[in-house]
């Protein structure tokens, strides 16, 4: 695919080992219930929105469990992908490990029993200052209302856990890494020290723009690791706001592929690829000097539940592939079709297995 050394390269399956993927972000338990516009008027809540939680939403976290049928997930954004890539390839198990922090508390119990439920490696930093972290998802009709308290997942500390020995083991075992840019508000040493790892050994460093907001307020640190992303994932909002931030005066999705695969880059054995995923539109994609357009799977607007996992799957899947030296057309089959599940279904939640071939 390029011509120094393929980042993804013949085709071929490799045998795949625990903990080859590594994962490392906030880990947010969901907790999704159907609600009424009375609870959303409450909380001043938008049907459809995302937002980070405020004080006045304190209560609605309580108050939401209380409600019946509450379901609870695994979530946060570099878990949902590892979670997805494991899902994908279903055995072995624990082919990923997942580094994040949570709370000594009964919703930290539930998330590292659904971490285990997925067969995700996921060794949390536990500590008591702070509870686990929870993304409410407030369900009315089609429409659902995400409120997110970062919580312990913003109290992970380098030398409290990726410095600890038996820890960093871990991170050496890995072949791929996986960090969503939401994790630069919480432990930027963090993921130079990881970044900076696989760069040395010749390893697979994919990071994600992950929101806007990341390229905007967090441009220093995120422009620290960029020299060392080997992958980098995005959508067409992201992408447009990185280009602006960088100053590349284009808004043409594949023009800012190109000058982003272009920005320096500290392991030259490996050309950067950037993809960039539009919904229902074309993927872009860097192969070799040249961008390439990759359509994806058609679905019928009326089968799609909730795109909010799309981003997330994606990336799973195209990890799926990628981990076991898939070519780069190959990682993006893979990533549209579990994207094409995980639509049709209410939060990152997938069947019991995948039917991709």
């Amino acid at each position: 695919m390029c011509n120094k050394e393929t980042i993804t390269s013949t085709g071929r399956k490799t045998m795949l080992s625990e903990n080859i993927l590594f994962g490392m972000g906030n880990p947010l338990l969901d907790i999704s219930a159907v609600v009424d516009k009375d609870f959303l008027d409450k909380f001043g809540l938008k049907p459809n929105d995302q937002i980070l939680a405020e004080d006045k939403h304190k209560a609605l976290f309580a108050e939401i469990v209380q409600r019946n049928k509450v379901e609870y997930h695994a979530g946060g954004s570099t878990q949902n992908s590892v979670k997805i890539a494991q899902w994908m390839i279903q055995k072995p198990h624990k082919v990923a490990t997942f580094f994040g922090c949570i709370g000594t508390d009964g919703f930290g119990e539930i998330l590292k029993k659904k971490a285990e439920e997925a067969h995700v490696d996921a060794r949390y930093y536990e500590q008591n200052e702070e509870p686990t972290g929870t993304c409410a998802a407030c369900i009315t009709g089609d429409n659902r209302s995400l409120v997110a308290n970062l919580a312990a997942a913003n109290c992970y500390k380098k030398e409290k856990h990726l410095d600890l020995d038996s820890n960093w083991e871990l991170v050496e075992k890995a072949k791929v890494y996986y960090i969503a840019g939401f994790f630069l508000t919480v432990s930027p040493e963090s993921i130079l020290k990881v970044a900076k790892h696989a760069s040395d050994n010749n390893k697979i460093f994919c990071m994600n723009l992950s929101a806007p907001f990341i390229s905007q307020f967090f441009k220093e640190p995120l422009m620290k690791v960029m020299p060392y992303v080997d992958i980098l994932f995005g959508n067409e909002t992201e992408a447009a706001t990185f280009a602006k931030e960088q100053g590349f005066e284009t808004d043409d999705i594949a023009e800012i592929a190109r000058k982003t695969q272009n920005l320096p880059k500290e392991n030259t054995r490996r050309q950067r690829v950037v993809v960039f995923t539009q919904g229902k539109d074309d993927t872009v994609a860097t192969v070799d000097d040249q961008v390439t357009m990759f359509p994806v799977v058609d679905i019928d607007q009326n089968d799609i539940v909730d795109t909010n996992g799309a981003g997330d799957s994606f990336v799973g899947g195209f990890l799926s592939a990628l981990i076991q030296d898939q070519p780069l057309e190959e990682c993006i089959r893979a990533g549209h079709y579990a994207a094409n599940v995980i639509i049709k279904r209410v939060g990152c939640t997938f069947p019991e297995k995948p039917n991709f071939h």
